[in-house]
């Protein structure tokens, strides 16, 4: 199912619960081989007052979901454990919960909120050693303050309704290529956007949406409980 992870320990298996590319090479730039698994859950049907209590709960689902499909297979063998990372971002601007924009009006509203502000990435981190059933979790949160953002800039990123958002539910590789299809709708970390960066409080990783020093950090917790 999952491969051999050549990281820390040769002795256990990985999964990564994300369609996302930028989690997925976060993930191998740390050294680990794993499989990709996608949970399918209706993001939008989960809600919670604070914004570090919905990523954990949409981080928990996503990791629910997976171990639903499946039904019990990662059970120990002689191959070791297997553990799942499940994470969730939103953004924070101007107080309100930014998560991906349901349409280009609202992908705009997002992006000129940021202009001369500031936003916080906000991110939860869920892994579970699915042999033993020991979760560890935890939140990192970036801080990014921008410059202004010209109504000239928004225009060339903001792709039109027929082009994104009517098939982003069914392509990944639209939400890859599309500038706006993320948490916040913006993607922050595109060479074309750092101009309008004024600080980075924080990792490029976490505002990519994996923390890469929180997820080696609960990987191995997880695997201490073994």
């Amino acid at each position: 199912m999952a491969s051999i992870c050549n990281n820390s320990s040769p002795s256990f298996k990985v999964i990564l619960g994300s369609s996302s590319l930028a989690r997925r090479e976060i993930l191998a730039d740390m050294g680990y081989e794993f499989a990709v698994m996608t949970a399918d859950i209706d993001e939008k049907a989960i809600r919670r007052e604070t914004p570090e209590e919905l990523v954990k709960a949409l981080a928990e689902a996503k990791a629910e979901a997976i171990k639903q499909k499946l039904h019990g297979d990662c059970a120990r063998d002689r191959d070791g454990p297997t553990i799942l990372v499940t994470s969730d971002q939103v953004m924070v601007s101007k107080g309100m919960i930014r998560e991906r924009p349901r349409n280009t009006e609202e992908a705009r509203e997002f992006i000129r909120g940021y202009s001369g502000d500031r936003a916080f990435a906000v991110n939860y981190v869920l892994v579970t050693n699915l042999s033993t059933g020991a979760t560890k979790g935890g939140w990192d949160i970036p801080e990014i303050k921008f410059q202004h953002i010209p109504d000239e800039f928004i225009d060339k990123v903001v792709i039109p309704d027929t082009h994104a958002y009517k098939l982003y539910n069914l392509l990944i590789e639209i939400k890859e290529v599309d500038m706006t299809c993320v948490a916040g709708g913006l993607r922050l970390t595109h060479q074309s956007v750092s101009p309008f960066v004024k600080e980075l409080v924080g990792t490029t990783d976490s505002v990519r949406g994996l923390p890469r020093k929180l997820t080696e950090k609960l990987i191995r917790e997880s695997l201490e409980t073994e």
